[in-house]
């Protein structure tokens, strides 16, 4: 028979819960038995989890002479690097045990070439750098067998990181493309439009942050119809890229520069000497490929067309420059080519139009960088600067150069001899001498004893060797003795008594009396 429920329903469910707290009561530990909190400085138990410090990671180049990029030369010097970051650049160096030692004795240190633009260097087609990236493709191993580390992907700033994807992004979205064309007046219309409606927004706003404090009733402005990508342009946190080549675009860029304060990088500029001194006060960078050539259209009465004087002009005028081939990718149909991995000779014809060869370094390593908005990391060799380098048999301008190591983020990623397409090509002189001395096996080595030879035995000499020819006495030398010759010996035969068709018997001398 069933026990009776109890009419008050509420009695019942805190019996019932009562039941069930019981137990558990009974099982659970008193406070006083059970383990204290761990104190501060407590040394974690075996096996519990930790976090692991970061394991450092040194490199070091050696004995090499560095052209640091900012218009210092330091001969004999060694630069060490942590983590992949320059800690320390000097003569006299303590370098860590198990760090990793590359000696540049008799070459040359460089900073990695930064490309301001480059297609195919980093193998996949993807939109996302990250996701289609070919850290194993042979383009790249050209890449860095030109001496390039860095390099612009469409908006992306990124490493040549061998072998590995890790950190290959620097910085994403460095710039803004524009559209300004005298041939198509639209665009110049609409960007004008654009960048007033954004530049008043700005004002509003700078005035909307100084009085918010005092009057907090004041509403934002309204962002209704600003562009943000001009937004963050005449912001500052991005450069406005144009494509241009034309004197009345570039002369209308650089006015436009001008009057709302931003700074425009412009691609191509093939008239940019025409209009150097507007465009070096709008604070412009110039992208250039100094081997392009066009010509002026006879149309026209003032000075237009190409210049190989064209880098050498804006830089004189305050134009930052910098240069690239007119083909942005890999191109193998010959020496000299004008394809990405000839960036140095690119840079060698501005030279040869008059730019400063500093000025030519320069615009394949910082002025690239600073476009990219990567130049705190990347273009110089620095003290807190990424650890990427070129150790070079050369001048890096000259055309018989090559790249003989090469350096990106503390870590050897490029070994000319290792490599199949240029390890040919006046290999690295790595066989020693054999030693004077020689040594048998168990046998010490005295370094004061004079070289062991060998006495020469009987039959040593190769078969058929000819022994060697008798000293001619020179002029003024004592003629030799002649040793005395063996009497004849009478054999009976004609030829020694000279008999008939023998020689004659040797006569005596005669004395003093004729006797």
């Amino acid at each position: 028979m069933r026990s009776p429920m109890p009419r008050n329903r509420s009695l019942w469910l805190a019996l019932a819960a009562f039941s069930f707290a019981a137990p558990l009561a009974l099982w659970s530990a008193p406070a006083w038995a059970q383990d204290p909190a761990p104190k501060e400085g407590d040394k974690p138990a075996e096996g519990q989890d930790s976090k692991k410090e970061e394991k450092e990671e040194w490199f070091a180049v050696t004995n090499g002479d560095v052209f640091t990029g900012t218009g210092s030369l330091l001969r004999g010097m060694t630069i060490l690097a942590k983590n992949g970051v320059i800690v320390e650049i000097a003569g006299e160096v303590d370098i860590p045990e198990g760090a990793k030692v590359l000696d540049a004795k008799g070459l040359r240190i460089y900073p990695g070439l930064v490309a301001v633009s480059s297609a195919g260097l980093f193998g996949g087609t993807g939109s996302e750098l990250e996701d289609s990236v070919d850290p194993f493709s042979s383009r790249m191993v050209l890449g860095l067998a030109s001496g390039i580390t860095s390099s612009g992907v469409g908006s992306v700033a990124a490493k040549l990181k061998r072998g590995e994807i890790k950190g290959v992004v620097m910085r994403d979205k460095y710039s803004t493309t524009l559209a300004f064309s005298t041939n198509n007046p639209s665009t110049k219309r609409n960007l004008a439009e654009k960048l007033e409606l954004t530049a008043r927004y700005l004002r509003e706003f700078r005035d909307y942050e100084s009085k918010k404090a005092s009057n907090k009733d004041l509403k934002e402005p309204p962002k209704k119809g600003v562009d943000s990508s001009i937004l963050s342009v005449l912001k500052g946190e991005t450069l406005a890229r144009f494509n241009a080549d034309s004197r009345e675009d570039l002369l209308g860029i650089a006015r436009l520069a001008q009057k709302y304060g931003f700074r425009p990088v412009i691609d191509g500029c093939g008239e940019g000497w025409t209009v150097a001194d507007e465009l070096g006060r709008a604070g412009a960078f110039a992208i250039l490929t100094p081997r392009d050539r066009n010509d002026k259209s006879e149309a026209l009465v003032r000075p237009g067309g190409s210049s190989i004087e064209n880098a050498a002009i804006l830089h004189a005028h305050g134009v930052q420059v910098a240069i690239i081939p007119s083909t942005r990718g890999v191109d193998l149909g010959g020496i000299a080519g004008r394809d990405i991995i000839h960036l140095p000779i690119e840079a060698d014809f501005a030279v040869r139009g008059g730019l400063p060869e500093s000025a030519a370094i320069a615009a394949i390593t910082v002025v690239p960088a600073r476009i990219l908005g990567v130049d705190h990391r990347v273009g110089t060799i620095e003290v807190g600067k990424d650890c990427d380098l070129l150790v070079m048999d050369g001048d890096l301008l000259h055309y018989q150069t090559f790249v003989q190591y090469a350096v990106v983020d503390g870590k050897q990623v490029y070994d000319k001899e290792a490599e199949l397409w240029f390890a040919h090509i006046r290999p690295r002189t790595t066989a020693s001498l054999a030693p004077d001395v020689r040594v048998d096996p168990g046998e010490e080595v005295d370094p004061n004893a004079p070289p062991k030879v060998d006495p020469p035995k009987e039959g040593d000499g190769p078969e058929g060797s000819t022994p060697p020819e008798e000293k001619k006495p020179g002029d003024g030398d004592a003629p030799p003795e002649k040793k005395p010759e063996d009497p004849p010996k009478d054999s009976g035969d004609p030829e020694s008594t000279g008999g008939e068709g023998g020689p004659a018997p040797e006569s005596k001398p005669e004395d003093s009396s004729g006797r």
